[in-house]
């Protein structure tokens, strides 16, 4: 009987520690999941991406995600083509966005809008650089075009698009 005693202390011990190596290794990874998720992420599973919402109505794909976005057809104005402002140079207010502050500005040259800069956008997450990389130069892009602060949300940047529209917005209302 003894032996049977010992092997079953033995069994008993080597169970206890495959419970305390299993729990460590789900408690590291929900540690990990948490890191990732509040340091690397927005929260939103869709954000992965940042594909314009403007264009031909095509597909736009974004390699870093491998994931697919519908764009929506470009809205044309013309009515923003006839707008005539004074120039110069005229900065937006920061507008928070949640990850961060947005803040335009927009350079006007000959009663137009030459170049639209961003002074501040959201950038100390790996996810908001990789989105805004993509999201800000189809930004400053389309408000050349269309003369106005009228641009698309670009899907995956909703937040930094609606916080570039209201500090050009705001920069625009100067410069008339």
């Amino acid at each position: 009987m003894p032996r049977s005693r010992s092997n079953s202390t033995f069994n008993f011990s080597q169970g206890i520690r495959k419970f305390f190596l299993s729990a460590f290794v789900v408690f590291a990874f929900a540690a990990y999941a948490i890191h990732e998720r509040l340091t690397s992420s927005n929260g939103d599973p869709s954000s992965a991406s940042a594909a314009p919402a403007s264009g031909s109505g095509q597909s736009a794909s974004d390699p870093a995600s491998n994931s697919s976005v519908q764009q929506a057809p470009a809205s044309n104005s013309s009515s923003s083509s006839q707008v005539s402002y004074k120039n110069g140079t005229y900065s937006g207010p920061d507008v928070n966005v949640f990850y961060g502050l947005v803040k335009v500005q927009a350079t006007i040259q000959n009663g137009k809008i030459s170049s639209v800069q961003f002074l501040d956008y959201p950038s100390d997450r790996r996810t908001s650089q990789q989105i805004n990389s993509i999201a800000m130069p189809y930004l400053q892009q389309e408000a050349i075009q269309a003369q106005s602060s009228n641009v698309d949300i670009i899907s995956g940047a909703t937040l930094t698009s609606e916080g570039f529209q209201m500090s050009l917005q705001s920069a625009l209302a100067s410069a008339h």
